[in-house]
């Protein structure tokens, strides 16, 4: 599944002296708005020679029948450090990161537990840039009966699982299955809990944690979530996912952090976001990112995205667009900061009026300029490419949910609330995971 309909992609290049990271945008797969302009020209791929100061340009390339224009934002230490090369790309969905780095993530932990004996664990640390997983991926299967069980395997590795059920007030139920193991030695470790809560106001929910270490001191935890509820101002049906995953490396100054959410309801509004964080010893980059379509036409996308190296390079882009029935803006700046403290930008805008005329305006450091009107078609998505229809489709173990069976006169309490109605920021981007009544934060990066 696809999380967004903006699928970044990230990718590292762990050479000491190097960071490269690699953005897109995915393609449309359902309806778009199409008004006369051109698409609008984004960053996508930033390359950066991180030991000499180099000086960022952004180009446009593309055709007006495609919605989107990708450009490869590069820094070329062997050319003069005021000449970039600029060329444009396409972009797939939340392509896996495929560096060193991951790749040895992806050997963090050798299984604790050999085959038949004892829970077996899907102890592989998570994968970047993946976005939010369907249910049926985890293949969550809690048991139907109390379990306090333990063991020792031939090479001398230890296993426990536990499963049980929790009742609270208002029809609260919580079915849960926790497992885990340790190597003979405790060395290597994994732990990963399922569960399941529903109460009588009809709120459901399904989860998981997992997290794990290895002899190495690599370290890296996942957790994801998806609930159904009713919202209490509109009284729709919503469904919200969420996941946060994250990886550290034990023999070196290196991991990752990522935080990704979808707020989906019956009549088309939906919210999606991320926020990543990673660094390679002396290198260190994060991203941002959001969507919000109110399911009348109205729409606002951005983008936030920096990196910095130790020795003081920074360098970053950001934009930004809102449509309204062919109406609406987009805007921009790409920036980049020497060690010494020199500052390059190039700021830029779109108006686009609905009527085939699109008035481009901007501005650099170094002194360009320019104000023009140009007869050019308008695309942008008036829908997200993943909606309410497709998360409900993907969510039918969440649905399916039973909660206990409510006595005869007992209701739901009902609170019209002291608490004034919260807004829909179109740009909020906060996430919080509240899955088993608590706030999961990041503890192995220090967030």
């Amino acid at each position: 599944m696809v999380a967004s309909s903006r699928g970044f992609t990230t990718q590292l290049e762990l050479k000491l002296s190097t960071l490269f990271i690699s953005y897109g945008l995915a393609p449309s797969k359902k309806k778009r708005m199409c008004f006369p302009r051109d698409p609008l020209t984004i960053l996508s791929r930033i390359s950066c020679c991180c030991s000499e100061p180099v000086v960022p340009v952004r180009r446009g390339s593309g055709s007006g029948k495609s919605n989107e224009k990708v450009e490869d934002w590069r820094f070329d230490s062997k050319k003069s450090p005021h000449r970039v090369r600029v060329q444009a790309s396409s972009a797939m969905p939340f392509a896996s990161a495929q560096s060193r780095f991951t790749s040895k993530q992806e050997k963090f932990y050798s299984r604790c537990t050999p085959r038949n004996s004892g829970p077996q664990s899907r102890d592989t640390p998570p994968k970047r840039d993946t976005g939010i997983a369907n249910e049926k991926d985890w293949g969550i299967s809690l048991l139907n009966e109390s379990v306090n069980e333990s063991g020792t395997n031939e090479d001398g590795s230890t296993w426990y699982q536990e499963s049980g059920e929790d009742l609270g007030e208002n029809g609260h139920r919580c079915r849960w299955t926790r497992m885990g193991g340790k190597s003979h030695d405790g060395s290597s470790e994994w732990k990963e809990t399922w569960w399941e809560k529903s109460d009588w106001s009809g709120y459901k929910e399904l989860g998981v944690e997992k997290s794990g270490r290895n002899a190495e001191g690599d370290s890296w935890w996942e957790t994801w979530q998806e609930v159904l509820h009713q919202d209490e101002w509109s009284n729709l049906a919503r469904i919200e996912r969420s996941a946060q995953k994250e990886a550290k490396s034990g023999s070196e100054n290196a991991g990752w952090h990522e935080k990704w959410w979808e707020k989906y309801d019956a009549k088309g509004w939906t919210e999606k976001g991320a926020h990543k964080y990673g660094r390679l010893n002396e290198q260190s980059w994060w991203e941002k990112w959001g969507e919000h379509y109110d399911g009348s036409g109205s729409v606002l996308k951005w983008t936030d995205k920096w990196a910095e190296t130790e020795l003081g390079t920074k360098w970053g882009d950001k934009w930004e667009e809102k449509f309204f029935a062919g109406i609406g803006s987009r805007q921009g700046e790409t920036w980049h900061v020497s060690p010494s403290g020199e500052r390059w930008s190039r700021k830029w805008g779109e108006e686009h009026f609905g009527n085939g005329k699109v008035h481009k305006y901007g501005k650099s450091t170094t002194g360009e300029s320019w104000d023009i009107v140009v007869d050019e078609e308008t695309y942008y998505e008036s829908e997200p490419h993943y909606g309410w229809a497709d998360v409900v489709g993907d969510s039918s173990q969440l649905l399916s949910i039973q909660p206990r069976e409510r006595p005869p006169g007992v209701y739901p309490p009902l609170d019209f609330g002291s608490s004034p109605r919260p807004e829909r920021a179109m740009s909020s981007l906060e996430l919080v995971i509240n899955a088993k009544g608590k706030s999961y934060k990041s503890h192995l990066l220090g967030f």
